[in-house]
């Protein structure tokens, strides 16, 4: 097959491994991604109460697991512009490669929908300053994101909407606004409708993800996800496409170094 021969490398663009799931055995968490060709896992923030842990993640494994900071929309209640001035002072205070996860969350609780709205412009707006990228939380909410982020359009704006469960139309929309795919545990889910799209869509558009400890992949459905399953995401998106998974895992980490602009040294 096509692509046999190449040296295999992945990239985790989204893990919670800073969660109290992994308290207990974090080193042996690590030690699979490795085993597994992770060469970085990506950690977005959830509120103000996560930075201290996330950032203590990335103190013992400096290089490997990298932090962004963002407030979570379902962490969006009365109170978000105080938990928005914590977010804000972080940033003051050192360089994070993205902010998030952010974005819209309309599958536990609508009660807040425009004050998230409205933590979405606000820190979208952060990224678009700073000149780096957002990382899209879209449950139940593809359209409602699309219409908070297409008017803010601009050559500053890119990202990631993560955990991507949306269809053809809507996928086209977000490549068309400058972000790529996060694709994780619910493409190989039998229902989980990925695999109409992701054949159409070119692999320059996808980055892969776990989301971990959420969402984990086929044959681990139901347990707790980690990172070295990015390489059964990678797989399944090799099956899709009907090409072998190191053509996926390289053209992905590319993307995801290109996202995150790895390049320039953080």
């Amino acid at each position: 097959m096509e692509g046999e021969g190449l040296s295999m490398r992945l990239i985790e663009t989204h893990a919670h491994i800073y969660a109290s799931e992994f308290k207990e055995d974090i080193d042996t968490v690590i030690s699979n991604a490795k085993r597994d060709g992770i060469e970085r896992i990506y950690m977005p923030n959830i509120d103000s109460e996560s930075i201290v842990s996330m950032l203590e993640v990335e103190e013992r494994f400096p290089g490997f697991c990298i932090p962004t900071i963002g407030l979570h929309p379902c962490y969006v209640k009365e109170n978000f512009e105080d938990e928005l001035r914590i977010m804000e002072e972080w940033l003051q205070r050192r360089a994070f490669v993205a902010i998030g996860e952010i974005g819209i969350d309309l599958y536990w609780d609508k009660t807040f929908v425009e004050q998230q709205k409205q933590a979405l412009k606000i820190q979208t707006e952060w990224a678009k300053e700073r000149e780096i990228p957002i990382i899209i939380h879209a449950r139940d909410s593809i359209e409602e994101i699309l219409e908070v982020l297409e008017p803010l359009n601009s050559e500053k704006m890119t990202g990631v909407f993560h955990c991507f469960s949306g269809n053809l139309d809507q996928a086209q929309r977000v490549i068309d606004l400058g972000f790529v795919l996060g694709i994780g545990g619910v493409s190989t889910f039998k229902n989980g409708g990925l695999d109409k799209v992701i054949p159409s869509i070119d692999v320059k558009h996808l980055v892969l993800e776990t989301d971990c400890p959420y969402l984990a992949p086929v044959p681990y459905r139901g347990k707790r996800n980690e990172p070295a399953y990015v390489k059964l995401v990678a797989q399944r998106v090799a099956d899709l496409k009907e090409v072998s998974i190191e053509i996926i895992a390289e053209a992905t980490s590319k993307n995801a170094d290109r996202l995150f602009q790895y390049d320039q040294g953080y």
